[in-house]
C-alpha cells in the first residue's frame, strides 16, 4: 500500500486530474472552433464553401478515430507500469501536436502537404487525448474515499467545460482585436501556440504525483496482466460496449451545439462570429454548473438514475433544435445552447466514476479509456459532418433527430447496465 506520508493531498489530486483534461480539451476544442472558422479556406482552397466545410469537418473526425488507438496504447502501459507515466506522456503528445498545428503553413505555401500534415497532427491530437481522459479519471476514482467516487470523478469532468471556455475566450478576444484579414492570416494560430505554455503547467503538476494506492496494491499482489487488451476483450467486452454506447449522447450534445451550431450560426444565420462565441461562453457556464450537481446526485442516488433522467431530457431537447436554432433570435439560440450544454454536463459528469467502476484494476485504464473514446467515434467523430449533410437533405429538424437518436442509444445502454455506485474498485 502507498505510504501515507507521501500520499498527495486531496487538493493536489483534484487539481492534477482537472488540469490535464482542461489543457487537453482546450487543445482539442481550439481545433474544433478553427474548423468552423478558418481551417477550410486555409487548407482546402479551390472549392465551394460547402465543400470546404465538409473537408474541414472530416479532418475533425480523424482525431476521434485516433482516440481509441490512443486509449489502447496508453491504457496498455497504464495498466502495466502505472498511471503517472502515461498521464505525463499523453499530455506531451497532445501538446506537441497542437503547437505544431500553430506553425503549419497553409495550402498556398506548401500545396497538398498542408492538408496531409494537418491530418497527421490532428491524428496526434487524438492519440494524446485518447490516453488522457482514462488516466485522469482513474487518478481521481482510485484515490477517492468510498461513497465519494462520483464527486472525485467530477474533477476530470470539469476539464472540458473550462478548457472549452478558455478556447472560446481566446478566439473571442482575437476576433475583437483583429480584423478578418489578420485573423485568417495569423491570428488563428495564437491559441495553438499558447498550448505549449499550458502543457508546461500540466507537466509540473503531474510530475509531483505518486502512483494511485489501488494500482500500487495491484502491483504488490502481482495482479497486473501481460496483455490488458486481450483480457479486456475476453472477459469484459459487454461493459466495454455498454460504456461506449452510454457516452454517445454526451458527444452528440456537445459537438452539435458547439462546432455545428457555430458554423451554421455564422455562415447561414449571418450572426457575427464574436457574438456567437459570446453566446457559447454563456452556454458553457451551464455545462460547468451541471457537472458538480450531476456528480453529487450520482453519489447520492446512483449513476443509472441520473443518466436515465438526463438522457431522457436530452431526447426531448432534440425537438427544440429546429425552432430555437432556426429562429434567428439571439435569445432563443443562447437558451438552446445553454440547455444542450447543461444536459451535456449532466450526462457527462457521472462517467468519471461510472466507466472506471465497470472494470477491474488490471484492465481499468484500458477499459475506461477505450469505452470513452469508442463513444467518441459513434457520437462525435462525424457529428458535424453528418449534421451538415442532414441540413442539406432535410433541414434542421433532421439534426434535432440526430440528437434524439443518440439519446435513445445511450438510454438503452444505461438500462442494460447494473448500478455501480457501491461496487468496490478491486
Amino acid at each position: 500500500m502507498i505510504n501515507e506520508n507521501i500520499r498527495p493531498s486531496t487538493a493536489r489530486i483534484a487539481f492534477a486530474s482537472f488540469i490535464g483534461t482542461a489543457i487537453e480539451f482546450y487543445d482539442f476544442y481550439i481545433y474544433g472552433l478553427a474548423v468552423a472558422m478558418v481551417i477550410g479556406p486555409i487548407f482546402f482552397p479551390g472549392s465551394d464553401p460547402a465543400a470546404q466545410a465538409l473537408n474541414a469537418f472530416l479532418t475533425f473526425g480523424i482525431a476521434f478515430l485516433a482516440r481509441p488507438l490512443g486509449a489502447l496504447l496508453f491504457g496498455h502501459f497504464g495498466d502495466k507500469i502505472g498511471r503517472k507515466a502515461t498521464l505525463v506522456t499523453s499530455l506531451l503528445v497532445m501538446g506537441t501536436s497542437t503547437t505544431l498545428i500553430g506553425f503549419l503553413p497553409g495550402y498556398e505555401h506548401i500545396g497538398w502537404a498542408a492538408p496531409a500534415l494537418l491530418c497527421l497532427l490532428r491524428f496526434g491530437q487524438g492519440i494524446g487525448l485518447g490516453g488522457e481522459w482514462g488516466g485522469a479519471a482513474l487518478l481521481a476514482a482510485e484515490y477517492a474515499p468510498q461513497g465519494k467516487r462520483g464527486w472525485f470523478g467530477m474533477f476530470p469532468q470539469l476539464g472540458p467545460p473550462i478548457g472549452f471556455l478558455c478556447a472560446v475566450s481566446s478566439f473571442l478576444l482575437l476576433s475583437n482585436i483583429l480584423d478578418e484579414a489578420q485573423f485568417r492570416a495569423w491570428g488563428w494560430r495564437i491559441p495553438f501556440l499558447a498550448s505549449a505554455a499550458l502543457v508546461m503547467v500540466g507537466l509540473y503538476v503531474r510530475l509531483k504525483l505518486t502512483e494511485t494506492p489501488v494500482f500500487a496494491q495491484a502491483l504488490q499482489t502481482k495482479k497486473a496482466v501481460k496483455l490488458p487488451l486481450a483480457t479486456l476483450l475476453a472477459h469484459h467486452a459487454v461493459p466495454l460496449l455498454l460504456g461506449a454506447l452510454a457516452m454517445v449522447v454526451c458527444y452528440a450534445l456537445f459537438y452539435i451545439s458547439t462546432v455545428f451550431s457555430l458554423s451554421y450560426g455564422v455562415a447561414t444565420l449571418h450572426i457575427p462570429r464574436p457574438q456567437f462565441l459570446s453566446m457559447l461562453c454563456i452556454a458553457v457556464i451551464f455545462m460547468a454548473a451541471a457537472t458538480p450537481l450531476s456528480a453529487w446526485a450520482g453519489d447520492r442516488y446512483g449513476r443509472r438514475p441520473v443518466l436515465l433522467v438526463a438522457g431522457s431530457a436530452a431526447f426531448l431537447s432534440g425537438f427544440l433544435l429546429a425552432p430555437m436554432l432556426g429562429s434567428g433570435s439571439l435569445w432563443q439560440i443562447t437558451a438552446f445552447l445553454s440547455i444542450e450544454l447543461f444536459l451535456m454536463g449532466a450526462t457527462f459528469a457521472p462517467m468519471g466514476a461510472l466507466l472506471p467502476e465497470l472494470f477491474p484494476t488490471a484492465v481499468r485504464y484500458t477499459g475506461a479509456g477505450t469505452s470513452y473514446n469508442l463513444g467518441g467515434i459513434l457520437g462525435a467523430s462525424l457529428a458535424p459532418y453528418l449534421a451538415q449533410q442532414l441540413v442539406l437533405l432535410g433541414g434542421l429538424p433532421w439534426v434535432g433527430g440526430y440528437i434524439s437518436a443518440a439519446a435513445v442509444i445511450s438510454l438503452l445502454a444505461v438500462l442494460a447496465m447494473k448500478e455501480t455506485r457501491d461496487r468496490p474498485l478491486a
